[in-house]
C-alpha cells in the first residue's frame, strides 16, 4: 500500500527577503536599523515578535504594514513584491490585505461603534450597504459588543474599545493581521480576553497574525516567537501546540 501524500503547507502570506532599512541614506548620518531580515508567515500562523526597546520592532512592523518602504531587500505580500509599488497601489494592497490592531485603539470618538468598525472599508471606497453593516454587526456580536453598536467609544471600557478595534481590523477578512502591543494598556483580565479573541479569529478565519508584545506571558501562548535584537533576527522558535 502506498504511503499517504503529505498535506501541503498553507500558502505563504508574507515573505521578507534580506529586508533592510536605513535612515538619512546617502549622508554622513546614515544609520541602518534593520540588517537583512528574512522570514515568512503562512496562513493560520500565530506568531509573536519580541525584542528589547530600540531593537527595531516598530520599524519592522511599519515596513510589514506597508506604512514605510525598505531601503533594500524585498517584502512579498501574497507573493506580490511591494518595494517598488507607488503610493496608490500600496494603499490599496494594505487596505485589502492587512488588518491593524494597535496598543491605542485609535477609535474615532465622533462616530459610534458600528461606524468605527465600518470605517476602513468606507475609506477604501466600499459602498455602505446592509450587507456590509450586517458583517460589521456579526463581528461585534463575535466580540460581545453588538448591543453597544450605537454607543460612542467613550462609553466603553478600555478592553471593550480594543475589542471594537479587533472587529474593525477583521471586517475585510484580511489574510494578515498585525497587532502592535494590543494588550499594553489593559489589565490582565482584559488583556487575556483580547488575546483570546485574536487567537479565536486566527483559528476561525485562518489569517496569519503577528503580535508585537513585551509581555513574555502572552508570547509563550503563541505558536512561534521571533526574536529581534539590534535590528537582526536572532531567534525563530516554534512552541508546542496549545489547547484551543
Amino acid at each position: 500500500m502506498s504511503e499517504p501524500a503529505e498535506a501541503s503547507a498553507p500558502p505563504t502570506v508574507l515573505r521578507l527577503q534580506q529586508l533592510r532599512k536605513s535612515y538619512q541614506p546617502g549622508t554622513a548620518l546614515e544609520t541602518e536599523v534593520l540588517h537583512g531580515i528574512d522570514f515568512e508567515l503562512r496562513r493560520g500562523e500565530f506568531t509573536a515578535l519580541i525584542g528589547p526597546s530600540g531593537s527595531g520592532k516598530t520599524t519592522l512592523l511599519n515596513l510589514i504594514g506597508l506604512l514605510d518602504t525598505p531601503s533594500a531587500g524585498e517584502l512579498f505580500l501574497l507573493d506580490r513584491p511591494t518595494r517598488e509599488l507607488d503610493d496608490t497601489a500600496r494603499t490599496a494592497l494594505r487596505g485589502s490585505s492587512i488588518g491593524f490592531v494597535f496598543q491605542f485603539h485609535h477609535l474615532i470618538q465622533a462616530f459610534d461603534v458600528l461606524d468605527n468598525v465600518l470605517m476602513p472599508a468606507l475609506v477604501q471606497g466600499a459602498r455602505r450597504s446592509r450587507e456590509l453593516e450586517l458583517r460589521a454587526l456579526e463581528l461585534l456580536q463575535a466580540v460581545g459588543l453588538q448591543a453597544h453598536a450605537r454607543k460612542r467609544p467613550s462609553e466603553l471600557s478600555g478592553g471593550q474599545q480594543q475589542r471594537v478595534a479587533i472587529a474593525r481590523a477583521l471586517l475585510s477578512r484580511p489574510p494578515l493581521v498585525l497587532a502592535d502591543e494590543p494588550t499594553g494598556n489593559l489589565d490582565t483580565r482584559s488583556a487575556d480576553e483580547v488575546f483570546a479573541l485574536l487567537r479565536r479569529f486566527n483559528r476561525e478565519y485562518g489569517c496569519a497574525v503577528l503580535v508585537v508584545t513585551h509581555d513574555p506571558r502572552l508570547a509563550q501562548r503563541c505558536e512561534r516567537i521571533l526574536d529581534l535584537v539590534d535590528g537582526r533576527l536572532v531567534g525563530d522558535r516554534q512552541l508546542p501546540p496549545q489547547a484551543p
